[in-house]
């Protein structure tokens, strides 16, 4: 009794989870599924809020908690990667993570960076100095115009544009109107930039494909012509839906879908996939997330694929099954551990994929945690597990880029371009928001149309 009583005084007196001694990982799963992905969205918004680049109020390439970097890369600013940011933000706002003069203000400093950084016929590079605007080159002849990054910024810019566009100042008092005045007048800063993105110079001389990038000194010797199916669909829609520089029916049945050839029906982990995935029957799971951080894939389909919903949950499942295989009999792997995507690897960098050649024993948490709208009950599982695991791969902005327990590697580093679809997705999942926003713009309903998709009811 003396036991019992003292476990009742502890409890009245310092709570439950203080006195019973439970573990940390059963405190853990205390959480509701709903306060997990609330904490892990906020924290990873933080990486485009807290971590930014302070002049152009962009995504850093990568922060590093232990302060190791290439040569004069600390404060370099990604394109693409800031488009995942810039929605993050966007939903952050929303969620009152910030308040809505502040995420203004950071949306205004965007913009203006934008408006003066290095663009190449409308179309951003790759990287820039944050400090400057000026392209850093990706590569030595990749120091031009990068139209998938461009594409991700762009299809960031037009959501914003909708969350802004459409304010109502009837009932606002004096200080609200105003803030309704900025946000129009930013609405009206992004449709310039989307209107100066010239898609049709990078179709090279009129050619019915688009080509990734162009450089004022090496013009197009990257000869990158982009042929589906992998993540740059979005650009494809994008290049159609343009007002100004808008790209014919037949640069996207001809380049993209290359006439039907990127029909491939076949199985992958016995599960069916219906699309050609270049140089590999399943590839990385970004394939399956960065077209569609904006554009929502529910009950979508064209002539080539009957429903993209289905078609990026079965990548998805593909890339899990394989875990849960785990041929090469990785350590860690399994049900609550799974997910190969492109991010740091324990050589370098890497695009893992559910095949033996391209699995390198890393799990990368975006992989799985991005797929939450295709794989919600999977995705959660996995997104618990690591939270439990704690501090060695959960940090100020979210799970850490990747692991290996094969390895022992556990580096405490980040990459935007993968942080940026955790917070997106987990939002497009709870609310629908992003999806929302980007599927209303006007010129995406036509580009959609023109391209012949349509959307089930």
């Amino acid at each position: 009794m003396n036991i019992l009583y003292s476990l009742l005084f502890c409890y009245l007196l310092l709570g439950f989870s203080q006195c019973t001694n439970i573990t940390a990982k059963q405190a853990k799963n205390q959480l509701s599924d709903e306060a997990l992905l609330d904490t892990v969205q906020h924290r990873t918004f933080r990486y485009f809020w807290e971590g930014a680049e302070p002049n152009s109020g962009l995504a850093r390439e990568r922060i590093h908690m232990d302060g190791i970097y290439p040569e004069n890369d600390q404060n370099i600013v990604t394109s693409g990667g800031s488009g995942f940011g810039i929605m993050a933000i966007l939903a952050g706002i929303d969620r009152g993570y910030v308040t809505r003069e502040e995420g203004l203000k950071r949306m205004e400093r965007i913009i203006t960076f934008l408006e003066t950084a290095d663009r190449f016929h409308g179309v951003y590079p790759h990287w820039w100095h944050g400090d400057t605007g000026k392209v850093k080159p990706f590569g030595q002849k990749d120091n031009g115009g990068d139209l998938v990054e461009t594409a991700f910024i762009m299809q960031a810019l037009l959501t914003v544009h909708q969350y802004y566009v459409n304010k109502d100042s009837s009932r606002q008092t004096p200080t609200e109107k105003a803030l309704t005045e900025r946000e129009l007048s930013l609405a009206t800063r992004i449709d310039q930039l989307w209107r100066e993105v010239d898609w049709n110079f990078y179709r090279q001389n009129g050619q019915n494909v688009l080509y990734w990038h162009w450089s004022p000194q090496y013009a197009w010797e990257m000869n990158f012509p982009i042929h589906g199916y992998n993540e740059c669909l979005i650009m494809y829609i994008l290049a159609a839906a343009s007002p100004t520089h808008g790209i014919p029916p037949k640069v996207y049945h001809e380049g993209w879908a290359e006439n039907g050839a990127i029909l491939s029906p076949h199985k992958v982990e016995n599960i069916e996939l219906n699309l050609r995935y270049q140089d590999s029957k399943a590839g990385p799971l970004f394939w399956a997330q960065y077209s569609f951080l904006g554009l929502n894939p529910t009950k979508l389909k064209d002539k080539y694929c009957s429903d993209y919903f289905n078609e990026m949950k079965n990548l998805t499942l593909a890339n899990r099954a394989y875990c849960i295989r785990n041929p090469k009999c990785h350590k860690g792997f399994g049900s609550d551990c799974w997910g190969l995507t492109a991010s740091y690897s324990v050589n370098g960098y890497a695009a893992h994929a559910p095949n033996e050649h391209d699995d390198k024993g890393v799990i990368s948490p975006t992989a799985a945690l991005s797929s939450i709208v295709y794989t919600p009950e999977y995705s959660l599982q996995v997104m618990r597990h690591l939270y439990e695991m704690g501090e060695k791969v959960f940090g100020p902005y979210g799970f850490y880029d990747a692991f290996s327990e094969t390895d022992n590697w556990y580096p405490q580093r980040y990459l935007a371009i993968d942080q940026g679809p955790i917070a997106v997705m987990i939002e497009n999942y709870r609310s629908g928001l992003l999806w929302k926003l980007f599927m209303s713009h006007p010129d995406i309903q036509k580009g959609l149309q023109k391209l012949g998709f349509s959307i089930e009811n």
